[in-house]
């Protein structure tokens, strides 16, 4: 399949796309003589995509600043990010010790792990999340229950499966640590006494025993090695959980202190997520080109991802969920992915995660957020009812920023290439079969040339890997 060229001049394809780069939110580079004045004249440069196509791609990219979060008033805060970096990067907020947010999302893998399914403490459900371009999200995890980055970066903590930790082992873990007390001081002011053990418990949280986690560290908990089951139930008739114990004892004033400090390390988590940023990708140069009228950088984008981003734009209607700079319309699909082992066969995806959403102590709105009656809380004032809005199975559409970096693929790591991903949309042999699988997807007519040229299109979004000089482990 092939598309003709678009032949533009590079003078007047600087003027004529700088207007088109303009209405998209672009500056327009500075006019110059027309392409058939006779002083200064340029050969033409053949864009090699269609006219339409060129339009498209005006308006996907580059990628814009990410919004600044007025629920976190650190957010941008240089020094609320250097500490969220040392804490990202931490052992210390887990239960043994051993597990950091980069256990999961490691710099040096783009973030991600390489497994199909995560693994913290225990093993999780889902495949981990890349964390490209967080300021732009709306909705954080594969079902969107959390509204913030800085709310999401607080559930793996608790989460049994992930961390394993508690809100108050936090504030001690910083309260015990001279280097981070002195940070975290530096931004968010006095810690509470918590060298009193006795009013402030070193593990200690409330416990939402009906939360899905929780069941399953319950399941793991009563299974020997052998696979046998024990028979004491962690959340059993009248069984309170030493965690809650501990926290029902504190005085309400320092269930509030402690809960305050395990806030401020997810809004300095947040602004050390934030700098991981894909940019400057060959696509990005691609279009830069276009603007400027530079045939070298035009030619960043080679013949094969040109033809692909042409089906990903039209016949293969990726756009349809793949749109914009992110790649990703932010919202939530059921795309028949297939099941895979350890998997739950039925993850309700996006309906779970709007009950976990609205049961949440950490939303835009809440007390703990620095806007709660900001402009950020309106995507949750209009939240479909329970029960409404939203089937089984659909989980949000992942941005394909240097997607070629994060394999495995899905929700579940079903797929292990990006070719792999292409073939299932192109056929789909090993869609599985569900009520709400959105109507739009249908076997397309491809080509494996057709296919190939879509995989070289996603390759040309990977932008520059990540600085590990200034994203990686800190030396303190």
């Amino acid at each position: 399949m092939s598309t003709p060229p678009s032949t533009i001049g590079a003078r007047s394809a600087a003027l004529v796309l700088g207007v088109l780069s303009t209405a998209c939110g672009g500056a327009g580079p500075s006019p110059g003589p027309p392409a058939d004045s006779p002083a200064g004249a340029e050969a033409p440069i053949a864009a090699p995509i269609s006219e339409a196509a060129i339009q498209a791609a005006l308006r996907m990219s580059p990628v814009p600043p990410g919004p600044e979060d007025p629920t976190n008033r650190v957010d941008v805060d240089p020094q609320a990010a250097a500490l969220g970096r040392l804490l990202f990067h931490s052992t210390a907020l887990s239960k043994d010790g051993d597990v950091s947010c980069a256990t999961c999302h490691l710099p040096e893998q783009s973030f991600v792990d390489g497994r199909a399914l995560a693994l913290g403490v225990l093993p999780l459900e889902r495949h981990t999340m890349p964390l490209w371009n967080l300021a732009h999200q709306r909705w954080f995890f594969w079902d969107g229950r959390a509204d913030s980055l800085w709310s999401q970066s607080l559930v793996p903590i608790e989460d049994p499966l992930e961390h394993a930790f508690t809100r108050a082992g936090v504030a001690h873990a910083i309260h015990d640590d001279p280097d981070l007390r002195r940070r975290y001081e530096e931004v968010f002011g006095a810690l509470p006494p918590l060298g009193d053990k006795l009013r402030f418990p070193a593990i200690a949280r409330p416990v939402p025993a009906n939360d899905r986690a929780h069941q399953l560290a319950d399941e793991h908990a009563r299974a020997n090695r052998d696979g046998q089951e024990h028979h004491t139930h962690l959340f059993g008739s009248g069984f309170r959980h030493p965690h809650q114990r501990a926290w029902d004892a504190m005085a309400p004033e320092d269930q509030e202190a402690v809960t305050q400090v395990f806030v401020h390390v997810g809004k300095a988590l947040a602004a050390f997520q934030r700098q991981i940023e894909s940019r400057d990708a060959p696509f990005d140069r691609f279009v830069e080109g276009l603007r400027e009228g530079d045939a070298a950088k035009v030619a960043s984008l080679d013949d094969s991802a040109a033809r692909g981003f042409e089906l990903f734009i039209g016949e293969a209607r990726c756009i349809s969920c793949h749109g914009g700079p992110l790649f990703t319309d932010l919202e939530f699909h059921d795309t028949g992915v297939p099941e895979v082992p350890g998997a739950p066969v039925d993850d309700p995806g996006r309906s779970r995660g709007l009950e976990a959403l609205r049961a949440s102590e950490f939303g835009v709105r809440s007390r703990w957020s620095d806007d709660p009656e900001g402009p950020a809380g309106v995507k949750v004032d209009f939240l479909p009812a329970a029960g409404h809005g939203h089937g089984p199975g659909e989980f949000k559409t992942p941005s394909l920023r240097s997607v070629v970096h994060t394999p495995p693929y899905m929700h579940n790591g079903a797929f292990a290439t990006l070719e792999e991903v292409v073939a299932f949309y192109a056929t789909r042999e090993t869609a599985r079969v569900t009520g709400t699988t959105e109507k739009i997807l249908v076997p397309l007519d491809l080509t494996e040339e057709d296919q190939a040229d879509l995989v070289a299109f996603l390759r040309s979004l990977t932008g520059s890997p990540p600085d590990l000089a200034r994203l990686g482990a800190p030396t303190r």
